[in-house]
């Protein structure tokens, strides 16, 4: 079932063509990937706990629809597949080798080391997701370590997606919480636009905007329920992550969906930080966190004014470019992030010049936004609160 806010989403998406949510569904599996890749033959790719999960439904359901099947990549499911270039690679050779089209079945790893492998072949492909973990199964774009610096790259979005609701209600509830954790950063990430709008930088793309927001709350009021695999519950949840994708592909840039919340994870996933746990500390737990500690710095900055800031002063003591690059390099003891940092603190540096002007066109806009403001981003204590009653980490510790 493809609900209306989704309908109207995909008119404006790119990339993806069909979303399907609902209870026992895997049998549409073959008639979408006809229709939205075209392609004769499909390799099913999971790792071994999605497969058993849904991996004889879906060879049945493509095998029914007339859809050849090259032999498919599964891979093991101890130690969990880790989202590396490598990864990619195999899985790029191993489709262009066949000559067949993805049809993968996971959650966040999967979907983006298959997204990559066949936007580098500009192979359409479609996605069977397994849980609510995360937001990104729409949206164009793949996060994928390479080098020890992990980014989001850019590649298309599935061109069909299935999100089976019983499915995804047997995944641990870990799962279900990171991606509650991963939504809950569009409250601050929504915050940074209105303050990036506000100032000239980046304007609000009202479309995108809404798709995102206008079912935000709602779609996070539930956590106990989302918790314990309510299927109401889930299903919200899922519309939400499905809708910031789209949301990314509507506007073309992540800005819909993600702020510097997201930067906490991938900090912490490019210092290897949560690989030691029995499954990896995923993105989305991360983001959760990252979101707290965001929402705790707006907490702070909304108690403040700003019309008494002299700017002059403030330019008087702003670091030069030189400082600038010493200062980052102190926070980063990993070589391959510190470079990586530097290049871009060096591109979103202000001069010290250009300090009074944007001291200006902040207590201009101030008086306008900060409400706004404080309706967009709950306390931290609040996050915090959601975050512990869908079961997701609070701390790094």
């Amino acid at each position: 079932m493809t609900s209306t806010r989704i309908t109207k989403a995909l008119a404006h998406a790119d990339d993806t063509r069909r979303i399907e949510i609902g209870s026992g569904i895997l049998s549409c599996t073959g008639p979408l990937f006809a229709a939205t890749t075209g392609a004769p033959e499909a390799m099913i790719i999971a790792d071994e706990t999605t497969w058993n999960l849904a991996g004889p439904a879906v060879r049945a359901a493509l095998t029914a629809s007339g859809i050849a099947l090259a032999d498919p990549l599964v891979f093991p499911a101890d130690p969990p597949v880790y989202a590396g270039y490598e990864n990619v690679t195999r899985i790029r050779r191993r489709l262009a080798e066949s000559g067949a089209t993805a049809c993968s079945i996971g959650s966040g790893t999967i979907s983006d080391l298959v997204k990559l492998a066949s936007g580098e072949l500009a192979h359409p492909y479609v996605h069977i997701c397994t849980a609510a973990s995360m937001d990104g199964y729409a949206a164009f774009g793949a996060a994928i370590s390479k080098d020890g610096f992990k980014i989001t790259r850019a590649c298309p979005a599935p061109a069909g997606i299935v999100a089976d609701l019983d499915i995804i209600a047997t995944a641990p509830p870990m799962m279900t919480a990171n991606g509650y954790a991963d939504l809950t950063e569009k409250f601050t990430g929504g915050a940074d636009w209105i303050i990036a709008d506000a100032l000239g930088i980046e304007p609000l793309a009202p479309f995108a905007w809404g798709l995102v927001q206008d079912g935000l709350r709602e779609a996070l009021a539930h956590p106990d329920a989302a918790r314990t695999g309510e299927r109401g519950a889930l299903e919200g949840l899922v519309e939400e992550a499905m809708l910031a994708g789209l949301a990314i592909q509507a506007a073309q840039s992540s800005r819909p969906g993600s702020g510097v919340g997201h930067n906490f994870s991938h900090q912490w996933e490019m210092e290897g930080y949560g690989l030691d746990w029995p499954l990896p500390l995923s993105h989305g737990a991360k983001v959760g966190i990252g979101t707290m500690a965001i929402a705790a710095v707006y907490d702070a900055v909304l108690s403040h004014d700003f019309a008494d800031v002299d700017a002059a002063k403030v330019a008087a003591s702003w670091p030069t470019p030189q400082e600038n690059e010493a200062r980052v390099r102190a926070l980063q003891s990993v070589p391959a992030i510190a470079e990586a940092a530097v290049g871009q603190a060096a591109g979103k540096y202000i001069s010290r010049e250009e300090i009074p002007s944007r001291v200006a066109a902040i207590q201009e806009v101030w008086p306008q936004i900060r409400a706004r403001l404080r309706s967009q981003v709950p306390p931290a204590a609040e996050i915090r609160d959601m975050l512990k009653a869908v079961g997701a980490p609070t701390t790094r510790q």
